[in-house]
């Protein structure tokens, strides 16, 4: 290698290896007061020299080349734009240029609340189990090695005695609250503090279960004075219930009645199934009419189901009952039959009404976030233009606007300056299900890591599950994982341009029935109107 080439080689090392602080996103929020910086990184190896500039472009004063003597608060970097500390009037656009490579941002500044040490507009949202581990890591990507001291906050009240600033323990319900980490940074002879806060919800462990004894209440068997029967008690149960018989008389319990031993395991879903079997030998006349009952015991409350002895039938059935009986059960065999083709070719259109008419919202009590978080293939080129606006337009005008639901999508929803990886996976846990719009080109897109963590969500801890939109034709499915296979929960709809648009055509009514049950409320004069496709990047 040319010694003139080594700088340049190692510059972009460098670029590589700090890709998580690169600023991707095109809108973002900055907070008033806080150090803030802009990053570019270069999509391919920078092989010939060029000189680097920044602009800020408004309507009033048009494009305005930055410099490090515009103003004691920038620092330019070459790929860097550094603020100390940003101020709400540096509002506004900026771009980024080398050469013919341009890239730009549109940032707001949030004014800084006087009343909390922290911005409401700037949380991240964490939903955690009871019992389960509970981490706060203050760590910083890019700031980290300017950070002179660093301090945790809960609801802006300082945890003392905390000399590694992080906390990581098992969730507690006193655990809920805004935590703060405080970074104090020394930059020219000046103090300055950049935050970062998580709204942190503790909810009950979903694996705890109410107790639910198998099959109708009461139970009526048909058997036979000397005979054999076993009576066979099964429950969906907690670790520490546990389930028995009891069948005590006045006169005493019968020396034919015998209960068996409690039969516990766990399914691969973390729930106890139990079952407990009562044998009676040679059953006599006192076994018969008599309520044999099962009971599960737990915290919860109990549960109940009776098992009563009756003797079998005998007798033939007259012929004219009998033939009247077949000519019934034909009639309503057929009409059964009828009823089942329609639901089958109707059997979107019933779930959606029968949603509509119940009422039925199963969002209120899960504690998650988001209806859906959106993964898509963020290239911005000709070829995946339709595909965007498709992803951060059309279906957040359908499905949010229209109807009520609320989605999550990276580049519009989440603020710069954390950990992408974490941002992503936390995101993916507040969400209900995954919507992968998807192409050929999916996975050599940076979406990679969004599809492994949903299917980790799907497979391992079975909290969300995936919806395929196929919105160009995909002749093979080779390249997405074999994992995906595995999934019964997933199902890919196809988009057909014009004739998908119309807000009742059957693929956003397919698509909202895969969506989570909610009440919605569309806007009015929205009925009839359709949504507009774009085939541009912003």
């Amino acid at each position: 290698m040319h010694l003139g080439q080594l700088p340049l080689t190692l510059l972009v090392l460098m670029l590589r290896g700090t890709s998580e602080t690169c600023t991707s996103r095109p809108h973002i929020n900055a907070v008033e007061g806080e150090p803030f910086f802009l990053k570019y990184c270069p999509l391919s190896p920078v092989h010939e020299p060029s000189t680097t500039k920044w602009f800020k472009a408004s309507e009033s004063d048009g494009k305005v080349e930055l410099r490090s003597s515009s103003s004691p608060r920038i620092t330019l970097h070459d790929y860097v734009l550094e603020f100390w500390p940003v101020e709400l009037d540096d509002s506004g656009s900026y771009v980024f240029q080398r050469g013919n490579d341009t890239h730009d941002w549109k940032m707001n500044v949030i004014r800084r609340s006087k009343h909390s040490c922290f911005t409401e507009r700037q949380v991240t949202s964490k939903t955690v189990e009871v019992g389960k581990a509970l981490q706060v890591d203050c760590s910083h990507s890019y700031y980290q090695d300017l950070v002179h001291r660093t301090a945790l906050y809960k609801n802006c009240e300082k945890i003392e005695n905390n000399k590694n600033p992080s906390l990581k323990k098992n969730a507690e319900f006193k655990d809920q609250g805004y935590y703060t980490c405080m970074f104090f940074l020394h930059h020219n002879g000046k103090l300055f503090n950049v935050t970062s806060t998580y709204n942190i919800t503790i909810v009950e462990d979903r694996s705890t279960i109410i107790p639910a004894i198998l099959g109708p209440k009461i139970e009526h068997v048909e058997v036979e004075l000397g005979t054999d029967v076993q009576l066979n008690c099964s429950a969906w149960l907690n670790e520490k219930d546990y389930i028995y018989w009891s069948f005590h008389r006045k006169d005493g319990q019968d020396p034919n009645e015998h209960e068996g031993e409690e039969i516990k395991i766990r399914t691969s879903e973390g729930k106890w199934h139990a079952s407990r079997i009562l044998r009676i030998e040679n059953i006599n006349k006192k076994n018969l009419n008599f309520s044999y009952n099962c009971t599960v015991s737990s915290d919860k409350g109990p549960d109940t189901k009776r098992f009563i002895l009756l003797t079998k039938g005998r007798g033939d059935i007259p012929g004219h009952v009998f033939t009247r009986g077949m000519v019934t059960a034909l009639v309503i065999s057929g009409g059964i039959l009828c009823l089942v083709i329609a639901g089958v070719i109707y059997r979107i259109d019933l779930a959606l009404f029968y949603r509509h008419f119940t009422g039925r919202d199963e969002t209120l009590t899960d504690g998650k976030t988001y209806d859906a978080f959106v993964s898509y293939l963020k290239g911005c080129g000709p070829a995946h233009g339709e595909e965007r606006a498709f992803a951060v337009e059309v279906l957040p005008r359908v499905l949010e606007e229209h109807f009520g639901y609320k989605l999550c999508i990276f580049e519009r929803d989440v603020a710069p300056g954390g950990a992408v990886v974490d941002e992503i996976h936390s995101l993916i846990e507040q969400s209900r299900r995954l919507i992968i719009v998807l192409s050929t080109s999916y996975m050599l897109n940076e979406v990679r890591y969004e599809l492994e963590s949903g299917l980790h969500e799907a497979l391992v801890e079975r909290k969300i599950k995936i919806i395929l939109i196929e919105f160009t034709p995909v002749s093979d499915f080779t390249f997405l994982p074999q994992s995906l296979q595995l999934l019964k929960s997933h199902r890919v709809l196809k988009w057909k341009a014009d004739k998908s648009l119309p807000y009742n055509s059957r693929f956003w009514k397919n698509l909202l029935y895969l969506m989570p049950a909610k009440t919605v409320q569309p806007r009015r004069g929205e009925c009839e109107a359709e949504p507009v496709l774009a085939g541009s990047c912003p």
